[in-house]
């Protein structure tokens, strides 16, 4: 049973462990905020981070995480940012539903 919970991402852990949330960057982007997401890889960094907005009075908040790996934190930040706004031109308000 257990293979099939480490297939299905129901046991152990990643690889990839997300460290408190800990913003590295943030950046106000039409109307949302953006956030660069310290997430460690081993001895790198994951490209990881949050779109928020509040919407209807309600803060609403969306993760992406890619498969993007770097060792640098300012090449990390940038590229956070970027994905960030990328997403929200894609996407706007639809990345909350």
């Amino acid at each position: 049973m257990s293979f099939w919970k480490n297939l299905f991402g129901g046991g152990g852990s990643s690889s990839a462990e997300p460290v408190g949330d800990k913003a590295l960057g943030e950046e106000a982007y039409k109307g949302f905020l953006i956030k660069a997401i310290e997430m460690k890889a081993g001895s790198e960094l994951q490209l990881a981070g949050t779109i928020e907005k509040d919407v209807g009075g309600a803060l609403k908040t969306y993760r992406f995480i890619r498969a993007d790996r770097m060792s640098s934190r300012d090449d990390l930040v940038a590229l956070a940012l970027a994905k960030g706004r990328q997403i929200i031109d894609e996407q706007g308000e639809g990345i909350f539903r």
